[in-house]
Parts: C-alpha cells; sequence; structure tokens
C-alpha cells in the first residue's frame, strides 16, 4: 500500500494536471488526496499477485519445496479438523474449521488441542 501509494504521489507530482483537475469540480488538493489513496487502494489490491510473482521468479527453487509443504500440510489441516455436522451456532460452534487462524508451530498446536476438545466434548457430551 505505501509503494503504490508513493508512486501514486510521484507520479501525480510529476505529470501536468491542469487537465485532469479541470474536469473535477473540487479544490485541486483535495483531488489530489483522493487520486493518491486511488494510487494507494491499487497498490494494496496488486500487491500480493505481484510481489509473489516477483518472489517466485526470483527464487525459482524455493517454489516446488514450499508448494509440497503446503499441500502437507493442508492433508493433516483435512485429516485432523472435526466434523462440522454436528455443531450448533448458539453453543458448540466449530473452531476454525479451515486452520485460518494458524500462523506458527505453537498456534498449529493449539489448532489441534481445540479440534480434539471439540471432538471430546462431541463423544462425551460435557
Amino acid at each position: 500500500m505505501a509503494i503504490g501509494g508513493t508512486g501514486g504521489a510521484l507520479l501525480l507530482v510529476n505529470m501536468n494536471m491542469d487537465p485532469l483537475l479541470s474536469k473535477v469540480p473540487m479544490d485541486p488538493i483535495f483531488a489530489l488526496g483522493i487520486i493518491t489513496l486511488s494510487f494507494a487502494g491499487l497498490g494494496w489490491l496488486a500487491g500480493p499477485s505481484l510481489g509473489s510473482a516477483i518472489f517466485y521468479t526470483l527464487k525459482r527453487g524455493v517454489k516446488r519445496p514450499m508448494a509440497v509443504k503446503e499441500s502437507e500440510f493442508f492433508s493433516r489441516i483435512r485429516k485432523n479438523r472435526v466434523d462440522p455436522s454436528n455443531s450448533s451456532l448458539s453453543g458448540n460452534a466449530v473452531p476454525d474449521f479451515y486452520g485460518e487462524k494458524i500462523s506458527s508451530v505453537a498456534g498449529y498446536r493449539q489448532w489441534l488441542k481445540d479440534q480434539r476438545a471439540f471432538n471430546k466434548k462431541r463423544t462425551s457430551f460435557v
């Protein structure tokens, strides 16, 4: 987001803005601010796609091992997650079914504990 905003600001500073600002019915400072924020938003949207493309271009040898590790991790997630058919929205909600909140090994261990606790609660009716 910062790179997109900075790039947009530099582009707007170096361009001839009279034709553009004559079409926008507001103060030029506000118009330039809105345009700069729009560039920042575009940078925020395009950043992950461009960043991963650049990363995998520069680090070609890393792509295949990362894909293998991700597929192994997702297969472990599929194997260990709970059955959501026995849950209810009120008091027995499924704990992080897809494992989206896992960000570390400790987070994965906590996720496993939560899944086991849900299964234990489901089978023992505690």
